[in-house]
């Protein structure tokens, strides 16, 4: 029986943990000495909760470390996560490359103040549009706050899309550079020039297993592929099949949300996305270019609707075609996230599309941690 107390690993933004008290009594009852926290020194973690059937049952040696929502974007993984957060004691950590931004609340479907008041969050709204966040930072940060939540005798749940997160912190990630800013900007110049399909041709013949996965217009995921070739020789593919950093032994329980019915996830995505144009997603656009120095090659200003809307305001092209070109976008990631899922193992499938979606999710998650 481990002792919590390993959670006293560095903090991570968007935790307000910090280190233990010596003498606190040890979530794992390994001992009085355990030099994890108490429950009186989180005020999330009302004593009571750990009193109740559930908290003695989320105490027990034999449940999963973590719990894993995923989904493509529509399928409902927000009002889930709320929905096991009135039955179990967690804390959500987002898996979602865009919401880690600051000032992008509308295009992310953020989760507003009183949801995050409501339920803990963490890994949202930890970084500058103008900065870059990585799937090995991700894998880092994810596994401290694990062990934090799992310190204060709670439960941490994993929700989000972005699978390349979700892998590298399952699976670790291969040893690759770190972005490098020169290579980068000759990559864009040759796309200013050449344009991303011919850069994807030349990126075939350098590493044709990755030039195969990614569609020519995937201007992010081609310039990472030939940056990694530039900057260090060999074929990212060949890099990523060498070798992992083992993330720690750990067990999960892990729910996909798919659509029985792709048509109906489609007409959810825009419908979404006509509610963000209500919402003032162009004007947030506005600001965030106001307020940062930000240029469209950015990540932040990839992402799914901003990189339309920039176009937009450049006047690319009129509101329908920032429209139609949003939603067909939306539409692609989602199809991706689907083909991520599809190659994922040990997951537990649920029909995002049923009536009964957060009841039959809690039947399949809640006897793990013994809630009927």
């Amino acid at each position: 029986m481990r002792c919590c107390g390993r959670w006293r690993r560095r903090s991570v933004p968007g935790s307000a943990t910090t280190a233990g008290r010596p003498g606190s009594r040890c979530r794992w009852r390994i001992s009085t000495a355990c030099s994890c926290v108490g429950a009186e020194a989180f005020p999330l973690l009302e004593p009571a909760v750990l009193d109740t059937p559930t908290g003695r049952e989320v105490a027990r040696e034999t449940r999963p470390d973590a719990i894993l929502l995923m989904g493509p974007t529509a399928s409902g993984k927000t009002r889930v996560a709320l929905s096991l957060a009135r039955h179990l004691p967690v804390e959500i950590v987002s898996v979602d490359s865009a919401l880690v931004y600051r000032d992008m609340d509308i295009g992310t479907a953020k989760p507003d103040a009183a949801m995050q008041r409501r339920v803990e969050h963490h890994l949202i709204d930890i970084i500058d549009p103008t900065e870059s966040y990585s799937a090995a930072r991700f894998a880092e940060d994810g596994w401290a706050l694990v062990e934090q939540i799992r310190g204060r005798g709670r439960i941490p749940l994993l929700v989000g899309g972005t699978m390349l997160y979700f892998k590298a912190f399952r699976e670790g990630l291969a040893e690759l550079p770190p972005a490098d800013p020169d290579t980068r900007r000759v990559i864009d110049a040759m796309a200013a020039e050449l344009g991303w399909p011919a850069l994807h041709q030349t990126l075939h013949s350098l590493d044709p297993v990755t030039a195969a996965r990614l569609e020519p217009t995937d201007a992010q995921r081609i310039q990472r592929a030939l940056e990694v070739c530039y900057v260090t020789g060999e074929p990212m593919s060949r890099l990523l099949s060498e070798g992992r950093s083992a993330p720690p032994p750990s067990t999960f329980v892990a729910v996909a949300l798919e659509p029985s019915d792709r048509s109906v996830l489609h007409q959810r995505i825009a419908a979404r996305f006509e509610e963000m144009l209500e919402l003032g997603l162009i004007g947030e656009v506005e600001r965030l270019r106001r307020r940062y120095p930000l240029t469209p090659e950015m990540p932040s200003m990839r992402c799914v609707g901003y990189r339309q809307a920039w176009q937009y305001l450049d006047g690319e092209f009129g509101l329908n075609r920032l429209r139609e070109t949003a939603i067909a976008a939306t539409r692609q990631l989602a199809k991706r996230q689907l083909t991520w899922l599809r190659a994922t193992g040990d997951v537990d499938r649920i029909d995002c599309l049923r009536d009964d979606l957060e009841a039959c999710v809690l039947d399949r998650i809640g006897a793990r941690f013994g809630v009927t």
